[in-house]
Parts: structure tokens; sequence; C-alpha cells
């Protein structure tokens, strides 16, 4: 324990096991079902995993397969993961002692990407004001339209805005329908605040306070903010417009929308599939030229820190502001006058090629699983598992029991980032003393 502690990243991956495997066995119980029976094990594992690790994935159907008690560990295990298992530990220990010490700094620190040790403490109360404050505004919003116009009973109405809420902005993908919010696509009272917490829970912490805080400025942005901010909002950009040309007349999904409903729709499922999960539209129809873009915006994900997945966006930038900068024989890669350290290139590089071969290497085996399996839809599940999305095209609940176990595997992989299970495999804080002679080897 004491090892651990010193090197707080090996505490990550462990953190999220240990809560994947409670919440596999309270699911396991049979009070939290629907048929009131034990729920086979490999089930309540790939539905546990996929909560903690703000999936939403399902092999079951979520609203008829899991009771109240289900449902609400669901949402239980959706918001530790998305607040993460260490933040979420040092906010009950800073709520009980009024005090954290160094080690839990550290582990908070190893978590969050914080910069410094000093601000954790004014970190966390931020991290948990702005969590329940916005998840608290979306379900006022959403109850309210439930209970008003779509005549649900009160209780109701609060319950299915609270589950939907926390799945938005944790960028979870359960929902109480069996086609997913297919039906409030065209409702901006309920589309446009579950869009807008994704969004937000999507940029990461760090970049959100300083956008919040520097609005005003945004020239003064760290390079990391700039990256996140302006790269998501080109990213959904260009999604939107990518959809709305690639699913205009597509009868099974914007095609008998009119204008407003058709931009409405794709905006909420751009905003939603980055990292969210929520079939707005019926993803299992669309178009095959739509299927390379989300996968593409699966891939990138969201904001680092945040409760999205993927390879994170100031990851995805970066890589191409270094491709920029060698294309044009620059020796330093800048962004916004600012030299980005050949450091952080070196680890954009390496968690992009590690995710290229983790959902290159799962989709060959996933297709080598299964029979008569079209290869996007293999590498559309494979790279929505890894990098925590949820959508699927139906391929999901036909997976035999070793490609269930694969998604499960590539979920978890997914939620605590290829670069942090490499760093806590083989963490190595010795420093080198001596450098070796430099070559320049022929490239290309």
């Amino acid at each position: 324990m004491r090892r651990l502690l010193r090197k707080p990243v090996r505490l990550v991956p462990l953190g999220f096991l240990a809560v994947i495997l409670v919440g596999t066995g309270l699911l396991m119980l049979p009070w939290a079902t629907s048929q009131q029976r034990w729920t086979p094990f490999l089930t309540a594992l790939f539905t546990s995993t996929s909560a903690v690790s703000v999936t939403g994935m399902a092999i079951t159907d979520t609203p008829n397969y899991w009771n109240d008690f289900g449902l609400v560990m669901i949402t239980v295990l959706t918001q530790l993961g998305g607040l993460g298992i260490l933040t979420g530990a040092a906010l009950v220990i800073l709520a009980v002692s009024r005090q954290l010490g160094l080690r839990n700094r550290l582990l908070v620190q190893a978590e969050t990407a914080e910069f410094g040790l000093g601000d954790v403490r004014r970190l966390l109360l931020r991290i948990a004001v702005t969590v329940f404050v916005t998840e608290a505004l979306m379900t006022a919003v959403i109850s309210g339209r439930f209970w008003l116009v779509y005549d649900y009973p009160p209780g109701r109405a609060l319950w299915s805005a609270v589950f939907h809420s926390v799945q938005a902005f944790n960028n979870g993908g359960f929902a109480l329908y069996t086609d997913g919010l297919v039906a409030f696509s065209r409702d901006p009272w309920v589309a446009l605040p579950l869009s807008f917490g994704a969004i937000i829970g999507g940029l990461g912490f760090p970049a959100l306070f300083e956008a919040v805080r520097e609005w005003r400025r945004p020239g003064r942005w760290a390079v990391a903010t700039k990256l996140t901010v302006w790269g998501s909002v080109a990213l959904t950009a260009f999604g939107l417009g990518y959809l709305l040309v690639s699913e205009w007349r597509n009868p099974y999904t914007l095609g008998t929308f009119d204008v407003p409903g058709k931009v409405l729709a794709a905006f909420t499922q751009i905003a939603l599939s980055r990292t969210g999960g929520f079939d707005v539209i019926h993803v299992g129809r669309l178009t095959e030229e739509s299927y390379p873009m989300f996968i593409g915006l699966m891939f990138v994900g969201g904001g680092s820190a945040s409760t999205a997945g993927g390879i994170k966006v100031s990851t995805f930038f970066l890589l191409g502001f270094a491709i920029w900068a060698e294309l044009r024989g620059e020796p330093d890669t800048t962004v916004g006058r600012r030299r980005v350290s050949p450091a952080s290139q070196r680890q954009a590089l390496t968690v992009a090629l590690l995710s290229v071969a983790l959902v290159a290497g799962g989709t060959v085996v996933l297709i080598a699983m299964t029979d008569e399996v079209r290869y996007y839809a293999a590498l559309f599940e494979v790279t929505s598992a890894f990098s925590t999305t949820g959508l699927t095209v139906g391929l999901t609940q036909r997976l035999p029991a070793p490609g269930v176990y694969l998604l499960t595997a590539l979920m978890y992989v997914g939620r605590i980032g290829p670069l942090t299970l490499g760093s806590a495999i083989a963490l190595n804080t010795r420093r080198r003393l001596y450098r070796y002679p430099e070559e320049q080897p022929i490239v290309g």
C-alpha cells in the first residue's frame, strides 16, 4: 500500500476495477431485475463496466430488464465513474475531515490532471458544485417538460429527468426507453438540456473552469484550453454539417423531419455522439457514408480530465499542429504563439498510436469471433466501446460471450486511458543521468 500511495497513478485502474466488481455483485442480486431472478455474471459485469466507464452500452433491454433498484445502481455507478472513483473518495474525505492530506491530493492529481497540488481543495469543491448544479438545472427543465407536456406523474417525471441528466452530464448512454431518446429528438426542451449537459461534462474541468474565468480574454487561455474549446466547436460544427448532408433525405433518420427538426435532431445527435451515447435518431439505420464520421468523432472523444472518453480533443489537434509544423519545416510546434514541449507531443503520439492499435486489434478479433459481420459494424462497436460512447448498430446484443468480454475490456481500458494504464503497469520514476549519441534515421 505504501508503494501504491507513493505512485498514485497505479491506484486509478485499481479503483475503477474495485467499483466495477462491487457493482457487478449488486447487479447480480435478484432484487435488481424486473423478473426477480439472479442476473448472469457476464450480464452484470458488462452492465457495471458500462456504467462505471460511462459508456452506456447494454446487452439487455435496460428499462424492461432492470427494476428501480437496478436502475438506481446504474445511476450511482455512472455518477461515480463520471466524477472518478478517487475524486469521489477525496470529496468524502474533505467533507468529513475538512482537511485533505498530501497523499489524497496526489490521488486526485493523478486522475484530474491538475497541474499543481495547492489548489486541489478548491478544485474539488468547484467540481462538486459544477456537477450537481448542472445536473439539477437539467433535471428541473426536463422534469417540468415531462410533467406539464407529456403528462407524466410528478414522481415519474422527476425520476426520468434525474436519470437522463446524470447520464448526459457524465456522458453515459443508458436510457429509460427501448429506442433511446428518439421520441424527443424534435423537442428542444428535452434535447437541448441533455446536449449542453453532455458538452459541459465533456469539455473537462480544467478547460471549463479557465474558459469561464477568462471568457472575455480567450487569447489568454492555456494551450490545452484553446485546443479543447475551439477543437470541440470545430468538431461539433463539422459533424453537424456532415450529418445533415448525409442524412437529409434518409426516411429512417432525418428525412421525414422539417428543417428546424432536422437541425435540432442532428445537433443533438452530434453533441451526444462524441461520447454521450444516446440514440436521438436510429443509428442502426444511418446511411453507410455517415458511419466513418461517427467513428471518427467517437475516437477523438471529449476533453482531458472530463467525463468523456476517446483520445481527447487536445491530443487530436495537437498532433494536427505537429504535422502542420513538420510539413512547413518549422523547428517547433506552436499553438497560439506558444511552443509545445516535445514531451507533450510524445505523449499525444503515444496515446493516439496505442488507441489505434487497440481499436484495430479489437476489430480484427471481434470479426474473427462472429460470422457474417460487416467490418464497419465491428469497427463501430469496438470504437464505441473503447471511446466509452455507447452507440451501437445492434451488434453488441448479438455477440457471443467472448465478444462481450472483449467489449468489456475495451470499455475499462478506454475509461482509465491507454497512457494511464501503461504508466500504472510500467511506471519508471528513475531519472537517467546520461544521453546516447544522436542519429537521424531515414523516415518515409
